[in-house]
């Protein structure tokens, strides 16, 4: 479901903008979509009014929490959607919300969960949002970051209508809207066209156009310099820092070499490192720097000028980094059905001797 149909849903049904307004506000708050007084000034037409609780049941089913896991450093959501899929959410710290906006992922980041078993499907808008009004019943959120699963350039039409709705009537400033990619140019070309400008994240992890074309292979091909110049151009034109991410992987980009690089490109720059220490994963044989490493990293890029924050990947203490919370229930699930079908297969062969 996306956010325009929504909105033709409810005009269909007799609303006016104020109306439209008030409720995508109460919707996107987490309140009742009849909350507040009925006085004759709001009063809702009667056929609206008398949808209120099958359209509030729809918005409802469209982000449930499957089960939840609290963390040193926020709270992963394992999100059920309409049709019975998964997505992931993270609870973080000062009020921030992770939302997903695919299911899987098609850049095959080697270093990724979510992208092993290739893109599933697309998030419509309004299942983007819908991760907002949920985590907004449970607790406040001022900050919403579009780095859960999947690549939002490839969602692109559906990341810009959900940006919009939360930074008007979702009432979220727009800096505490940041959009990650992996860089692909279709994202500066949409920026300046947008209503609602947010800040822009940008997953870098290397400073070596080869050994990003192995980290991220299906990414387009843009050199980290490029990647740069176009990051700074926004940064420039919108007043917010970029945040460049770094997964940092021990004997892969944690050298010298690349902290030159790192300096090379963002000297100078309006910008943010993020150094975030890789997350391991079950099957992949990359590892995590030593702490005092991923320190000492942290510590160098910042005594030469580089604004570095040294961040954990949020679920690392209860092993539900990205991706890894539905690909863990995905293989439970498959035990389940792989028991049940071994005592079907038991009960027919217990019947024919």
């Amino acid at each position: 479901m996306n956010i325009d149909a929504i909105r033709q849903r409810l005009r269909a049904l007799g609303a006016r903008p104020s109306h439209e307004a008030r409720l995508l506000r109460a919707w996107l708050q987490g309140r009742a979509l009849d909350a507040g007084p009925h006085t004759e000034s709001n009063r809702l037409p009667k056929a609206l009014h008398a949808a209120l609780p099958a359209l509030e049941a729809e918005l409802l089913a469209l982000a449930r929490v499957r089960s939840e896991h609290p963390g040193e450093d926020g709270t992963r959501l394992l999100v059920a959607l309409a049709d019975g899929q998964t997505v992931e959410s993270v609870l973080l710290p000062r009020d921030g919300l992770c939302v997903s906006t695919q299911l899987g992922c098609a850049v095959g980041c080697v270093f990724c969960m979510t992208g092993r078993d290739g893109l599933l499907r697309q998030l419509g808008s309004a299942e983007i949002v819908a991760q907002v009004a949920l985590a907004r019943r449970m607790r406040r959120v001022h900050k919403v970051v579009f780095m859960g699963m999947g690549e939002p350039a490839h969602n692109l039409d559906a990341v810009v209508e959900a940006i919009e709705l939360l930074g008007t009537e979702g009432a979220i400033p727009h800096k505490n809207l940041v959009l990650s990619t992996v860089g692909d140019v279709r994202v500066f070309e949409r920026l300046p066209q947008m209503r609602v400008r947010p800040a822009l994240a940008l997953s870098l992890h290397t400073t070596k156009a080869g050994l990003r074309a192995q980290l991220l292979p299906r990414a387009p091909r843009i050199d980290p310099a490029e990647l740069v110049a176009l990051g700074e151009a926004w940064a420039r034109a919108s007043g917010y820092p970029i945040q460049y991410q770094w997964t940092l992987i021990e004997g892969v980009n944690d050298g010298d070499d690349e902290l030159d690089g790192i300096v090379r490109l963002l000297a100078g720059k309006y910008a943010v490192m993020n150094m975030i220490p890789f997350n391991t994963v079950d099957g992949l044989a990359f590892r995590r720097p030593r702490a005092e490493r991923a320190a000492e990293i942290a510590r160098t890029l910042h005594r030469r000028g580089i604004l570095t924050k040294l961040r954990q990947s949020a679920g690392q203490d209860v092993d539900a980094g990205c991706g890894q919370l539905r690909a863990r229930e995905a293989r439970l699930e498959f035990v389940r059905r792989e028991d049940k079908r071994a005592a079907r297969a038991a009960d027919v062969s217990a019947v024919d001797r």
